[in-house]
């Protein structure tokens, strides 16, 4: 009888112990309120990239025509349904790099004739971006 009278308590206190380290002492710790965890902001290319082969954008020499006196490739249409789709950033990364490597095949005045197509496509030339 001994044995079942030290067993039984052992036990209860066993099982509190147990519950306690399973819960701990959620939702009432004694560190203020609730911890809300912050939001992480996303994290993305401030330098844009262009999704675009750069080959491609040699239809957009000639939404200059007219403007620079150059008839070169198909019309502007061509042109901004390639450049629809991404950010204003990312198509003037496009036209820098398609104008670097000399794809449209006439000399720009940059940034003048890359927010002239940019404009044309319903695309702004971004603040502070430096072809």
């Amino acid at each position: 009888m001994a044995s079942t009278k030290v067993v039984a308590p052992l036990l209860a206190l066993t099982l509190l112990l147990f519950a306690v380290a399973a819960h701990g002492c959620e939702p009432n710790c004694s560190g203020g309120g609730p911890v809300i965890p912050t939001p992480t902001t996303p994290s993305y290319d401030r330098h844009g990239h262009c999704p675009i082969d750069a080959l491609k954008l040699r239809v957009c020499a000639n939404v200059l025509n007219g403007l620079v006196g150059v008839k070169i490739g198909a019309g502007p249409n061509e042109c901004c349904s390639l450049l629809q789709g991404i950010a204003d950033l990312d198509a003037a990364v496009c036209l820098c790099t398609a104008v670097k490597a000399n794809v449209l095949g006439i000399n720009l005045n940059l940034p003048v004739d890359l927010s002239l197509i940019l404009n044309k496509c319903s695309k702004i030339y971004p603040s502070g971006f430096t072809c």
